[in-house]
């Protein structure tokens, strides 16, 4: 019977590749006893100080971007429908007092150590002043 065979085969190839993973594991055990063993590992214990510096550098500049991209946006001409939907929504966002999420702009303003009002006022002021001495 072929395939009585085949299947004994099958179970019989399961055999050693159990007991070879079950030789791993124990080899395992014994580099690393139960009480040293890792759980968990938290970025804390991960990360050095200077690659959670960077790290934190790295938001701070990707923060930077979306607020110097917004203040762009918001100060540019606006010429087809798809810049005036950018627009009214980066003016939305610059207007929010929305603190909810992370890259709200308050949050970004709060982590860049910016006062909010001052940059609404300066944006306003820019968006309004004449562009290449042609008035607005």
């Amino acid at each position: 019977m072929p395939g009585n065979g085949a299947a004994r085969r099958g179970t019989r190839a399961a055999t050693p590749s159990t007991a070879m993973t079950n030789d791993i594991q124990r080899h395992f055990d014994d580099v690393l006893p139960p009480p040293l063993e890792p759980r968990a590992l938290m970025p804390a214990q991960f990360f050095t100080h200077r690659e959670r510096r960077n790290a934190q550098d790295s938001i701070r500049r990707l923060m930077y971007a979306i607020l110097e991209d917004a203040v762009s946006v918001y100060t540019s001409e606006v010429r087809s429908a798809r810049q005036s939907r950018t627009f009214q929504q980066t003016r939305r966002w610059i207007d929010s007092n929305d603190r909810t999420w992370v890259f709200s702009f308050l949050r970004i303003c709060e982590a860049l150590d910016l006062d909010p009002e001052y940059i609404r006022r300066g944006v306003r002021m820019r968006a309004a002043a004449p562009k290449n001495g042609r008035a607005h």
